[in-house]
C-alpha cells in the first residue's frame, strides 16, 4: 500500500448485511473509500425497494443469501472468515438467532471489527423490539415535535419531514468509529464490537435543539421567541401564515423575492463585516447609516453597557431596526435575479444562496465539476447522476470519485474475491496486548489536535474527537469574530473538552506561538475557504515546514474534491440547505423553509470530518504518508437526502413528499389522529393484508381511498390500543414524544459517564457549568464500543481560559506570558462575563 493514488482503506475486507439506508451506506462510505465489500440480501431481494439502493450499494458486489438454511448460513460464515469488518442493521439480537454470533465469531477471531445500527439501543428494554423505521425513530426522538419556532407560530403541529437525518447522523457517527477501530487494530491487534442505535444518532445530531441553559439572558431571544411568548400569555392562537411569519425574522436571516420571481436566503447574521458587506452590494449601507442605526464596539460587553441600542452583527437584531432593514432589503432583492445575487454574494465573501430544488443541485455546473456529484453507471438504471464522497484527501483527489455500478454476482465469485485481497491488517497485526482492558484506554488516546475552526460544523468535529482521548487546544482570536450568539452560547456544545488559548497569530509574535503549536500536535483543523489558507500560513508548504509530520484537515461550505464555481463562497448549514434543496422539500416548493433543526448539516459535517481525521490518522499509521483531508456541508447534504439525491435517464418526477401540510409518505406512511392525540403509521402495500385483518382496519380492503378510511378509523379508538394492536402484529407505529418530554424522562445530574447504559437517551444535567447557567445536553453516547473507552469530556471552559497554560506548554516562560497578554498578543478573555448578559 506504498502507492500515494491508492484509496484509504485499500485492502480492507467488508461483509454487508445492512438494509434500508444507515448501514448499507456506512459500507458504502467504506466502499468510496477503497475497501472491498460484499454486500447480502435476501432471497426476495432488499427490504427497501428504490432505486436510491444503487447509490447505497455502489462499489460493491451483491449477492443474495438465505440465512434461515443452512446452505446460506454457511455461506455467509465463510465470507465472514474472509472480513476484516462485519456490518449489520437488524433488531437486537436477529442476527444472531439465524447463526451469525459477533460474539462468537470474535472470540475466535479477536481481530474482527463488527458493527450493529439498531434502531433503537439494545439495553433499551422498552424499545429495543419495536419496528424501528426511520420514521419511527423519528416521531419517538421528537423530531417530528420539535420543529422549530416557525411551525410553532405557524401551529403546525406534529410535522413531517421526508429528510433521514437518523439515518444520515448514524452513517457519519458509525464510519467514524469503524475507522477508528481499525486504527486502533492496526496499532494493537485487536478489532472490537461497536453499536451506533439510529436514535442515539439522531438525538446527538438535534443536540441544538434539545440543550437548555437556565437563566439565558434576554439578549438572545428572538422575535419569534418573544412572540410565541406573548401569544402563550395572551391566549392568542398560534396562526401566522408564511408570509406573516417573514416579518418575525431577522432581516440577515430571512428568504427574500428576487426579480425573477424566485428566492433568495440571505444568512450572515452575528458577523459585523458579513452584515456590512450585504447592505454595501445591496446598495442600503449608506441609507440605513443616515438614518442614525447604531453602532457598538464591543458586542461581548453586557448589554446594559453598550452605548447603543444595538449595531450590526448582533443577533437577533430589535424588532424596530429589523423592520426598517427587512424593507430595504425586500426592495433592494427585487432589482437582480436570484442567480445575479448568488453570484454577488459569493464573489463578495457574503453567505447567501439561491433556493433551489434538489434536481437542480444535481444538475448544477458546480456541484458536477467540483466532484460533489459524480456520474456511476449501474447496470439496471445506467449512468446516474450520484452524490460525490463524503470525504477524501487533497493530494489524490480524483480518486475518490471514480465510483462504479454494483455488481450483481454469485457466491463463489464473492468469496473469491475476498480470498484475493490482501488486507494491510492481516500481514502484520501487532500482538494483542491483554494489558489493555476496555476501560483503560479510548481509541484516540494521546493524539493532539489543534482546532482554528469557528461557529459549529469545526469546532463540533474537534469536540468530537475528544470522547475517545484526543486531547484539543483551541486557538481563537483575542477580537472575536462572532457576536456571543454564535461566539459563545454555541461554544457550550461545540468545545467541550477543549482547552482553550486566545492569540493573535497575525502578529509576528502570535505567529511564533502559532509555530509551536503545530509543533506539538498531529492534526491541525480549520473551517475555511482554499483562498485564506495562505495568508494563514495553513498551505501545504508552509504546514510541513513548521512540521513535516502533521496531518491536516479542512471543512468548507461549497468544497468538492475539484474546483468548481463556487468553490471560495463561504458559507453555512443554511446556504447549502437552500441551494441543495431541503428547504423547498421542507418547507415547500413555493414557500420554502429553513429545516428547523438547529446545525441540521452542520452537526453532521462535524461527524463527517471527525471520520476524516481518524481517516488521515490511519492512513498515516498504516502508509507512514502525511495527508490532507477534506468534507464539506455539501458533501453531507447528499447524504442527507441520499433517498431522493440520484437522476438518470426515464427517472420519475422529483414528487417526493414536501411541504409544511404533508404529513406522511402516503397513505399507509402517515401521521393519523385518534380519538386522544397522534399516531405515525409507518406501513406499506406489503402489509396491507395483516393490516385489514385487525380489528377496526377490516373493511381497509374495499376502500377507494385508503387515507380517508384510515383517518376514519383511527379517530375510533384512544392512541394507546393502537400502539398496542399494531405493534403486536409487527407493523410500524409511535406516538410522536417532544424532546422535552424526553429530556424530563432520561436526564440525571452529570456523573462522569456517557450515558450508554440508560438506552436510547441519556441527558446530563450541569448545575455547576463554568458559565454560571445550568446546563442541560445530550450525552456523547451514540458510538458504543465493547472493548475501546468511551469518555465524558468535561463541559466548554471559558474562552482564554487556559491561555497561560497553553503558552507554558510550548515553552514560554511566565514573563514572556505576561508580556504577550500586556500587548494584547494573548488574552484570557473575550469580556468579564462568559456569557454576555
Amino acid at each position: 500500500m506504498n502507492n500515494n493514488n491508492q484509496l484509504p482503506l485499500i485492502g480492507v475486507r467488508v461483509v454487508d448485511f445492512g438494509q434500508q439506508i444507515a448501514a448499507p451506506a456506512v459500507a458504502m462510505v467504506l466502499a468510496d473509500l477503497g475497501a472491498t465489500v460484499i454486500h447480502i440480501d435476501p432471497p426476495q431481494g432488499p427490504q427497501w425497494v428504490s432505486p436510491a439502493n444503487a447509490v447505497l450499494n455502489r462499489n460493491k458486489q451483491c449477492i443474495h443469501l438465505d440465512l434461515k438454511t443452512s446452505k446460506g448460513l454457511s455461506e455467509a460464515l465463510q465470507l465472514i472468515d474472509q472480513a476484516d469488518i462485519v456490518i449489520e442493521n437488524f433488531r437486537p439480537g436477529v442476527l444472531a438467532r439465524l447463526g451469525i454470533d459477533f460474539e462468537e465469531l470474535r472470540a475466535e477471531r479477536p481481530e474482527l471489527i463488527t458493527l450493529s445500527i439498531p434502531g433503537f439501543a439494545s439495553n433499551d428494554m422498552l424499545r429495543r423490539e419495536w419496528k424501528a423505521t426511520e420514521a419511527i425513530i423519528a416521531a419517538t426522538s421528537g423530531s417530528f415535535t420539535d420543529m422549530g419556532f416557525n411551525r410553532v407560530l405557524m401551529g403546525i403541529e406534529p410535522s413531517f419531514s421526508p429528510v433521514p437525518l437518523g439515518s444520515s447522523y448514524a452513517i457519519s457517527l458509525a464510519a467514524s468509529s469503524i475507522i477508528m477501530a481499525l486504527y486502533e487494530r492496526a496499532h494493537h491487534g485487536h478489532g472490537d464490537h461497536i453499536e451506533v442505535p439510529v436514535a442515539a444518532a439522531l438525538m446527538e445530531g438535534l443536540s441544538y435543539n434539545s440543550f437548555v441553559i437556565d437563566g439565558l439572558p434576554e439578549r438572545y431571544k428572538t422575535m419569534r421567541e418573544r412572540e410565541i411568548e406573548h401569544r402563550h400569555m395572551c391566549s392568542i392562537d398560534m396562526n401566522l401564515t408564511y408570509e406573516d411569519l417573514q416579518e418575525y425574522l431577522d432581516p440577515f436571516f430571512r428568504t427574500y423575492d428576487c426579480a425573477d420571481g424566485r428566492k433568495f436566503y440571505c444568512v450572515c447574521p452575528s458577523h459585523r463585516n458579513h452584515a456590512k458587506r450585504a447592505l454595501q452590494v445591496l446598495g442600503v449601507y449608506d441609507e440605513l447609516m443616515a438614518e442614525g442605526f447604531p453602532e457598538v464596539q464591543d458586542l461581548h460587553a453586557p448589554i446594559d453597557e453598550w452605548d447603543g441600542e444595538t449595531s450590526l452583527g448582533v443577533y437577533p437584531l430589535p424588532p424596530r431596526w429589523a423592520r426598517v432593514i427587512s424593507e430595504k432589503m425586500k426592495r433592494a432583492f427585487l432589482t437582480k435575479t436570484s442567480s445575479e445575487w448568488d453570484r454577488i454574494f459569493g464573489e463578495t465573501g457574503i453567505p447567501g444562496a439561491s433556493q433551489r430544488t434538489t434536481k437542480e443541485w444535481l444538475h448544477d455546473e458546480h456541484t458536477n465539476k467540483a466532484g460533489l456529484i459524480i456520474e456511476v453507471d449501474d447496470p439496471e438504471y445506467g449512468l446516474m447522476k450520484q452524490p460525490g464522497p463524503l470525504v477524501w484527501f487533497e493530494h489524490n483527489a480524483s480518486a475518490f470519485m471514480q465510483a462504479k455500478g454494483r455488481r450483481f454476482v454469485d457466491f463463489e465469485t464473492a468469496l473469491d474475491t475476498l480470498c484475493s485481497v490482501r488486507s494491510p491488517l492481516t500481514q502484520e497485526l501487532p500482538r494483542r496486548s491483554e494489558a489493555n482492558k476496555p476501560e483503560e484506554k479510548g481509541w484516540l488516546d494521546g493524539k493532539k489536535v489543534l482546532d482554528l475552526t469557528n461557529v459549529i460544523a469545526g469546532p463540533h468535529s474537534a469536540a468530537f474527537l475528544g470522547r475517545f482521548g484526543a486531547e484539543v487546544i483551541k486557538l481563537d482570536p483575542v477580537k472575536p469574530l462572532y457576536d456571543p450568539l454564535i461566539g459563545c452560547l454555541y461554544s457550550f456544545q461545540t468545545d467541550m473538552g477543549k482547552k482553550k488559548a486566545l492569540v493573535n497569530i497575525m502578529t509576528e509574535k502570535g505567529r511564533e506561538v502559532f509555530n509551536r503549536l503545530v509543533q506539538s500536535v498531529d492534526l491541525v483543523l480549520i473551517n475555511a475557504p482554499e483562498r485564506q489558507l495562505e495568508t494563514l500560513g495553513l498551505d501545504s508548504e508552509s504546514l510541513l515546514e513548521i512540521n513535516p509530520e502533521v496531518l491536516f484537515c479542512r471543512l468548507d461550505c461549497f468544497g468538492g474534491p475539484l474546483r468548481g464555481p463556487k468553490t471560495d463562497y463561504i458559507g453555512y448549514d443554511d446556504i447549502i440547505q437552500a441551494n441543495s434543496g431541503i428547504m423547498m422539500r421542507f418547507g415547500g416548493s413555493d414557500t420554502p423553509e429553513e429545516h428547523a433543526h438547529v446545525g441540521t448539516l452542520d452537526v453532521n459535517c462535524g461527524f463527517a470530518a471527525g471520520m476524516g481525521m481518524a481517516l488521515s490518522m490511519y492512513h498515516q499509521l498504516v502508509t507512514g504518508q502525511v495527508s490532507r483531508v477534506r468534507t464539506s456541508l455539501s458533501a453531507v447534504t447528499n447524504m442527507a437526502q441520499i433517498p431522493f439525491m440520484f437522476d438518470y435517464e426515464g427517472r420519475g418526477p422529483f414528487d417526493e413528499a414536501s411541504g409544511r401540510e404533508v404529513l406522511g409518505n402516503h397513505a399507509l406512511s402517515h401521521f393519523y389522529e385518534t380519538m386522544d392525540g397522534w399516531i405515525f403509521l409507518d406501513s406499506d402495500h406489503n402489509e396491507f393484508d395483516k393490516l385489514k385483518s385487525l380489528e377496526g382496519l377490516t373493511e381497509l380492503g374495499d376502500t377507494p381511498d385508503l387515507h380517508e378510511y384510515l383517518k376514519h378509523a383511527f379517530k375510533q379508538a384512544a392512541t394507546l390500543h393502537w400502539l398496542n394492536l399494531l405493534r403486536g402484529a409487527d407493523i410500524a407505529v409511535a406516538e410522536p414524544n417532544s424532546i422535552e418530554t424526553l429530556r424530563h424522562d432520561y436526564s440525571r445530574i452529570h456523573d462522569g459517564e456517557v450515558g450508554t447504559h440508560f438506552g436510547s437517551y441519556a441527558f446530563s444535567v450541569y448545575p455547576d457549568h463554568p458559565s454560571g447557567h445550568c446546563f442541560t445536553q445530550i450525552d456523547h453516547y451514540s458510538i458504543r464500543p465493547e472493548r475501546a473507552a468511551i469518555r465524558a469530556i468535561a463541559p466548554t471552559e471559558k474562552f482564554g481560559h487556559s491561555t497561560k497554560e497553553i503558552l507554558a506548554s510550548v515553552g514560554y516562560s511566565e514573563s514572556e506570558i505576561e508580556t504577550m497578554i500586556e500587548a494584547n498578543i494573548a488574552s484570557l478573555g473575550w469580556a468579564k462575563e462568559y456569557l454576555p448578559s
